[in-house]
């Protein structure tokens, strides 16, 4: 059985190895990363935590914040209370620093995301890697630096160029968790949808796609069609329910049944 990390392994970890991180969308995938000894996990508030804490009560949980929930600092530190009481281990925070360091101040660990950030995507003048030039890579690295001195513990850092957030990963105290940033970061995080492939939408660049789940779920919908329309077909055909799928009485209980209902009342 593994054993779970806490914030200070973490650090302690930082430059020793890389560590592993998938966003899992069910309890189902969470026990499937623990089984396969993933560092951490991350999942959206709007996700089963308590049952995806329950399927890997051993593994790193971070439960991240929906952007644009919460209106105050307050609300943001009483949203990850809550995440608290359902097994994080860590709260992931999209929203400005001012919301960082209430949480922080609370000593929660707290994870900012610094680089490419998709629901702030207009700033960047869309999907695209952010940091190659060297203005851009400085404001990169000032962001994660307003992130530690928030008080945060982490920073995903999405699609920035490797030898940017390599430097920056030396350079900074928290852990940097790269999403596409090279192998100079602290952790290496993936989405389970490009994982497995069942991502319906764009795969990006920096997704390693491991397995094709999307050729075996529409296999197994065609299946399930098939399945149900011959039950359907032996309900008309009287082939089902047979003898086997019935439950029997003895005769002389149903004889009194039968007795007990022709009785005159």
């Amino acid at each position: 059985m593994m054993t779970k990390l806490t914030v200070k392994d973490l650090f302690a970890l930082k430059g020793k190895r890389q560590l592993t991180e998938i966003y899992v969308r069910n309890a189902k995938e969470a026990a499937a990363c623990e089984a396969a000894g993933i560092d951490m996990i991350i999942t959206s508030e709007r996700s089963d935590t308590r049952s995806i804490r329950e399927a890997a009560p051993n593994t790193f949980l971070t439960i991240g914040q929906a952007y644009g929930d919460y209106n105050s600092a307050p609300d943001a530190v009483g949203s990850a209370f809550r995440a608290l009481r359902n097994g994080a281990d860590a709260v992931y925070c999209g929203s400005s620093l001012g919301f960082v360091k209430a949480i922080a101040d609370e000593g929660i660990p707290v994870v900012g995301h610094v680089g490419f950030v998709p629901y702030k995507s207009t700033w960047f003048g869309g999907f695209k890697a952010v940091g190659k030039t060297a203005a851009e890579a400085l404001k990169v690295y000032e962001a994660t630096l307003a992130y530690q001195e928030a008080g945060a513990i982490a920073v995903e850092m999405e699609i920035v160029p490797h030898k940017i957030a390599a430097e920056i990963s030396k350079r900074v105290d928290l852990i940097v968790i790269g999403m596409g940033s090279g192998t100079g970061c602290d952790a290496q995080y993936l989405f389970s949808t490009d994982v497995l492939g069942d991502n319906e939408g764009h795969v990006p660049r920096h997704a390693k796609v491991y397995r094709d789940f999307k050729t075996e779920y529409a296999r197994l919908h065609q299946e399930s069609i098939a399945a149900f329309r011959e039950f359907r077909q032996d309900v008309t055909s009287g082939a089902y329910p047979q003898a086997g799928h019935l439950i029997g009485v003895k005769d002389d209980e149903y004889e009194k049944f039968i007795t007990a209902l022709d009785k005159p009342t």
